[in-house]
């Protein structure tokens, strides 16, 4: 029988590899399993077809409605009553466009409605309402000028 005659409280010198070793293994073996499933791919013989042109990318449009009620397309003043006829001639140019609408948090929502039921008479579909962040307000910069 053999004596250990170092006392308890001496530091132990010696590294045991042993469970870095079963981890380096267990590694190796996922990566060996799962290197073959990334590789695999369904084999298709695409249908070959004449060149087309590229999709035509639509126009966005800024709009904006201030504190008054004023309504903006892309920064230009337009009054009211002539905001349906700028709207048609839009879409007569663009075809359908992108609209953002950025409305200033105090404006009378009647104010958003009529600008929004102008949108649709005219056969816009594509609208995103613009807004900040929770608690931010926008960079100076991004407020439109009157």
């Amino acid at each position: 029988m053999a004596f250990n005659l170092q006392s308890e409280q001496a530091a132990m010198s010696d590294i045991n590899v042993t469970p870095l070793v079963d981890v380096m293994l267990v590694l190796l073996i996922v990566f060996i399993v799962t290197a073959p499933l990334l590789m695999q791919a369904v084999k298709v013989n695409l249908p070959k077809t004449a060149a087309v042109s590229p999709m035509k990318q639509t126009k966005t449009i800024q709009m904006a409605i201030d504190a008054q009620g004023g309504v903006f397309i892309d920064q230009r003043l337009i009054h009211f009553e002539a905001l349906e006829a700028e709207l048609k001639k839009i879409v007569a140019q663009n075809g359908d466009p992108n609209v953002q609408l950025h409305a200033d948090e105090s404006v009378r929502y009647g104010r958003v409605a009529q600008v929004l039921a102008a949108l649709q008479r005219v056969g816009i579909t594509k609208l995103a309402f613009i807004t900040s962040p929770s608690g931010k307000r926008p960079a100076p910069e991004e407020n439109l000028k009157q």
